[in-house]
């Protein structure tokens, strides 16, 4: 081949021209190569404040441990891939310059200087393409940190008997070196195929390509290993079936197994073939027969992937589903359970269910003095109204705990007053930053006391905060919170806003802690502003050597910082301390995606252990990772990576470990997934037989499933009283109870799961249906509507269901709220078991009228005293007058109801005109 022409215009002679002796011309820097200069050195520079910042705050937090182990892997990978890929892209794109130069017979003067251009170009992509590809792969360091210090889970999967480690820790690494050995492999063809074309260009020119043995030599042996990288794809498929959606559970089916787990080998098989005939065809150079193969192994894929599969689901499964699929649906029943931890749910049954007595009560004091009277969402409506006591304070929810006072154990609601500054009337730089930095101080409420007014009992209250129990609270001040989401400065020369004192007094303080990073020199303060984006920080003559920024102060994302291989629950809670002190309180799971056989939930996980409590300290924001689930695989191989991140569970203090309880969230995820694999048997689970699901309740006029919600009661067949995780189960499109779920919080209990089952020939009363007895009742009803037309709001709480022994108790605070105050007040206490449902002023009056007037001497402060002389009579009748006019008011509600259904509007006005008229009857006779 000829790229050269002759110089000196004999174009009729036999001689050879000489190739002409030219000087190569320098090549000017271009303008690309500048700018990508400045942005190169402008990503270092961020990169270094961001990693120079990052390590100030982790030394800061004392785990700089995990700082630098992330970091080195980070940078171990982006090296040993970036260089790796450089180095073959580069041999690669040698290898095709020098066959392009060994085959070339002459170069002209713009050959050659093309062929320079093609090698800086070369060099340049190669470095550019290297950068990318390796700050692709740093991502995955925990993936191979997680790999090289795994530990074994000692359970294997049912098709292929690999240890599930296999998937959660190996697998995964696999599936990163596979992807990205194809990625290097076809980037190295698409480059020499590049430089063969330029080779090509006079052919291109004329419209053609002409494939030359040198480069199907080159590019044949790269297509081989590709393939080989497919082939190896193929492999790691058959083991993605694990996961596969296609049966009639999650997992591998029989379709799968039978059908495609065979064509996937039959896809290797051709994979390889394909790769040994691009390596053969070098020597027999038949374009065809390559060609072919890949045809062959495409056409291949389609069929086994898709055609066969699809015909044997419709034509030989479906028909045949539960033979088929039977052994399929065991493994996803025992996996399931084993993977959400389920397998260990101790289920009892009740042989009876039986009436509510006073002897039930009387056995069961501690759990009705604890009966949660106030609704944590109308309770938050009123901590808001009565304690924020300033605009720029605010409570972000209300924490449900138990703690002992006075001997008793009491269970609690409680709330931190927390900073809201998008309420500061005058935001500046300087207020936001410097003056208000914390929240400060609780409120708690025992869950069960209601002042005259219909309000909480208020056991912790004001600024500062005041206890009117053992309890005081030494360090009230809150800088790191679940609200708080920005950085602060403390130690300045400004006064920090502490609390608002008596009057126009304000109350400063000065910041006494070790948390934050110190800014005492002036490369600190430079690094943080521009990480920041904030000039203040080094033009404020407010901050001084001793200063110090608060950073990552919204404790989930703190926390997140730390251990981002950690879930989070979404509701850390406040603690008060038997020091004094206040604490936080943070959940976190170990969890993955890839536990064989395992259903999904919202398509996030399958697998999740409770395995670490967070403690993080609201005044220094110090935090403590406690392991207490030291037998999780997860949990084993983060220690391993993070030696001293973890500390044992026994080193909690026990002013702490007593109020440890077991996470909602998680309970929900496995209540939720119990409803279906409480059914171990295949045939009962594929017919869902006994489907079970959460019970509807009414609350604030809207029907919304019920929540788990904390109690003290007595396990039936328990000694004490403990704080349970409760939830009640109903089953599948009925009302009725069939089960109870909860989950035990205090001592060596911790963490068990127990189930307690109703008969099934007998009619236990579910929530909704308690709810509707309500509804129907009609002194309840009438009171209802009398209240709303008072131009009030009737807010139903939680309807409570508390297990007594055999029996049940539901209980369902009502709160009235009016329109202008918008404070919540407790007015009245539904109680209910059986057929009957009372109405009463109190929980203790409640219980009284439902046991038939009987006044326990066990229930003394429960229960409202005996009126001197009636001894134990029940309680006189309501008046008859009052019952007719109840039960006409109701009756006129519900024909006006009617009436608005079926748009007769007149008779509609008629009946609110008659229901007006029996209200006002009602109120003159109540009045009387």
């Amino acid at each position: 081949m000829n790229y050269g022409s002759s110089s000196n215009g004999d174009s009729g002679g036999s001689r050879m021209p000489t190739p002409p002796q030219i000087q190569m011309p320098k090549i000017p820097i271009k303008l690309w190569m500048i700018g990508a200069i400045v942005l190169a050195i402008f990503w270092l520079f961020n990169s270094g404040i961001t990693l120079y910042t990052d390590w100030l705050w982790f030394q800061a937090v004392g785990f700089v441990q995990v700082f630098s182990t992330s970091l080195i892997a980070r940078v171990i990978i982006f090296l040993a891939v970036a260089i790796s890929f450089a180095l073959f892209f580069l041999l690669n794109a040698y290898v095709a310059r020098w066959l392009v130069k060994r085959n070339t017979l002459f170069f002209s003067d713009e050959a050659l200087v093309a062929q320079r251009v093609v090698g800086q170009v070369t060099w340049g992509v190669a470095l550019v393409l290297a950068w990318l590809v390796g700050m692709a792969a740093s991502a995955n360091w925990l993936t191979v940190l997680e790999f090289i210090n795994r530990v074994s889970f000692g359970i294997s999967d049912p098709i292929f008997g690999r240890d599930v480690s296999f998937y959660v820790f190996i697998l995964p690494l696999m599936r990163f070196v596979q992807g990205w050995t194809v990625l290097v492999l076809f980037l190295s063809l698409f480059g020499a195929a590049g430089i063969y074309l330029l080779e090509q260009r006079n052919n291109l020119e004329e419209g053609r390509v002409v494939v030359l043995p040198h480069v199907q030599l080159h590019l044949s042996i790269l297509g081989a290993l590709i393939f080989l990288m497919f082939a190896w794809g193929h492999w790691l498929d058959a083991f993605d079936l694990m996961y596969s959606e296609r049966g009639v559970v999650f997992g591998a089916s029989y379709t799968d197994i039978n059908v495609l787990l065979p064509g996937l080998r039959i896809l290797m098989g051709l994979a390889v073939l394909s790769a040994v005939l691009l390596v053969v065809n070098i020597f027999i150079r038949r374009n065809a027969l390559p060609l072919l193969a890949i045809f062959i192994w495409l056409i291949g894929g389609f069929i086994a992937r898709g055609v066969v599969p699809g015909v044997i689901q419709r034509f030989v499964v479906e028909p045949n589903e539960l033979n088929r699929e039977s052994p399929y649906i065991d493994y996803n029943i025992k996996y399931t359970n084993q993977a959400y931890g389920l397998q260990d749910v101790r289920e009892w049954d009740f042989d009876a269910f039986e009436p509510l007595t006073a002897a039930d009560l009387e056995d069961n004091v501690d759990t009705l003095s604890n009966v949660r009277l106030w609704d944590y969402r109308p309770l938050l409506q009123t901590f808001r109204q009565l304690q924020t006591l300033r605009l720029y304070y605010t409570f972000n929810d209300v924490d449900l705990d138990r703690y002992t006072v006075d001997d008793r154990y009491r269970q609690v609601a409680l709330s931190a007053r927390e900073l809201d500054k998008g309420q500061l009337q005058s935001p500046t730089w300087i207020n936001q930053k410097l003056q208000f930095t914390h929240g400060y101080g609780v409120v708690m409420n025992p869950v069960n006391e209601v002042t005259e007014d219909g309000l909480p009992n208020f056991w912790i209250k004001d600024l500062p905060p005041k206890s009117t129990i053992s309890m005081p609270i030494d360090r009230p001040e809150i800088y790191f919170g679940e609200n708080a989401s920005d950085y602060v400065f403390v130690n300045t020369r400004e006064k920090e806003f502490d609390y608002p004192g008596e009057g126009n007094q304000t109350i400063y303080a000065h910041y006494e802690g070790k948390g934050g990073v110190e800014l005492n020199n002036f490369l600190k303060k430079i690094a943080f502003a521009l990480r920041l984006g904030d000039s203040n920080i080094i033009l404020s003559r407010d901050i001084t050597p001793q200063s110090r920024i608060l950073l990552y102060r919204q404790i989930r994302e703190r926390a997140l910082e730390i251990a981002p291989f950690l879930r989070y629950d979404r509701d850390p809670y406040i603690v008060v301390g038997d020091d004094g002190k206040l604490y936080w309180i943070l959940d976190a799971y170990t969890t993955s995606s890839l536990y064989p056989y395992s259903e999904r939930v919202g398509n996030q996980f399958n697998y999740i252990r409770n395995a670490v409590k967070v403690v993080i300290d609201p005044y220094n924001g110090s935090m403590t990772f406690y392991l207490f689930d030291d037998a999780d695989p997860l949990a084993q191989t983060y220690a391993r990576i993070f030696p001293g991140i973890f500390q044992p569970a026994a080193q909690m203090p026990e002013t702490l470990k007593k109020h440890i309880r077991y996470p909602e969230d998680l309970f929900s995820i496995q209540a939720n997934l119990y409803l279906t694999y409480h059914m171990k048997d295949s045939n009962v689970f594929y017919n869902k037989e006994d489907l079970w699901a959460i019970p509807n309740e009414t609350f604030s006029g809207n029907t919304q499933p019920v929540e788990p919600y904390y109690i003290i009661a007595r396990l039936p067949g328990g000694e004490d009283e403990e704080y349970i995780l409760f939830q009640p189960l109903t089953p599948h499109n009925k009302d009725n109870l069939v089960a109870w779920l909860a989950a035990r919080s205090d001592g060596e209990h911790y963490g068990e799961l127990v189930l307690y089952r109703y008969p099934k020939q007998e009619l236990v009363f579910g929530p909704l249906q308690i709810e509707a007895r309500i509804d129907q009742d009609p002194e309840i009803s009438a009171q209802f509507s009398l209240w709303d037309q008072g131009g009030s709001g009737i807010i139903r709480g939680n309807l409570l269901v508390l297990p007594l022994g055999n029996a049940l108790l539901y209980v369902e605070p009502i709160y009235l709220q009016a329109e202008s105050g918008r404070i919540p007040e407790l007015k009245r206490v539904i109680v209910a078991s059986g057929d009957q449902v009372i109405m009463a002023d109190t929980l203790g009056e409640g219980l009284v009228e439902l046991i038939g007037g009987m006044r326990p001497p066990a229930l003394a402060e429960i229960v409202p005293p005996a009126k001197e002389g009636d001894g134990n009579a029940k309680p006189p009748a309501v008046d008859q007058s009052v019952r007719q006019l109840a039960e006409s008011a109701s009756a006129h509600y519900e024909a006006a109801q009617e009436a608005s259904r079926a748009g007769d509007w007149a008779k509609y006005g008629e009946e609110l005109d008659a229901l007006e008229a029996d209200l006002n009857k009602l109120l003159e006779t109540i009045e009387k």
